[in-house]
């Protein structure tokens, strides 16, 4: 049984746009999260390995229970502070507060610091390996450009090759239906 290279062309070109289209959504809701909501971010340290590697991007959804096992997102979240992502290795209240103590998995150490369960963005649902890489890139001026823009301009001229082509062959269809009009 043997593919032929149009068919082989149509795979590879539908599977260029789900990528596009993927990493422009992931691109999306990295970019403008939505409090409360399911929240995208990227794990720029080994401290999570081998469960979740370096590059990788982590989907968290905020709970209103973390226990101990859990794998939670917490810290700050700006441009200059990235969000560190641990697992709870012990719990415990304080006056009323809920307490965790968190470790990475690749670290000998517990954390130092305790952390709070507002502090805590929410629970990784699953993890993506290495895509955090390419988010981070398209987030870049040139990235974008290359991830997002340059595919966009293939599509649309791609599509533009194949509109004019079928402007042009109805024009001839019509010139021969002229042609032969003339001639009957």
């Amino acid at each position: 049984m043997t593919i032929n290279t149009e068919k082989l062309f149509k795979i590879v070109y539908r599977a260029f746009y789900v990528f596009i289209i993927a990493i422009v959504c992931f691109l999306l809701i990295a970019l403008f999260p939505i409090k409360g909501n399911y929240q995208i971010k990227i794990v720029k340290s080994g401290s999570m390995e081998p469960a979740i590697k370096t590059g990788s991007i982590v989907v968290i959804k905020p709970s209103a229970n973390y226990t101990v096992g859990d794998v939670v997102t917490f810290g700050k979240d700006t441009k200059k502070d990235i969000p560190t992502t641990h697992r709870i290795v012990a719990s415990r209240a304080v006056q009323g507060t809920l307490l965790f103590t968190t470790k990475g998995d690749a670290n000998e150490d517990k954390d130092t610091q305790e952390i709070r369960q507002s502090d805590i963005h929410g629970k990784v649902l699953f993890d993506v390996p290495f895509f955090g890489y390419i988010i981070d890139f398209a987030r870049k001026p040139i990235g974008f450009a290359i991830l997002v823009v340059l595919p966009a301009l293939i599509v649309i001229y791609d599509e533009g090759a194949k509109i004019f082509s079928e402007v042009k062959k109805m024009r001839l269809k019509k010139q021969q239906e002229i042609q032969n009009e003339t001639i009957a």
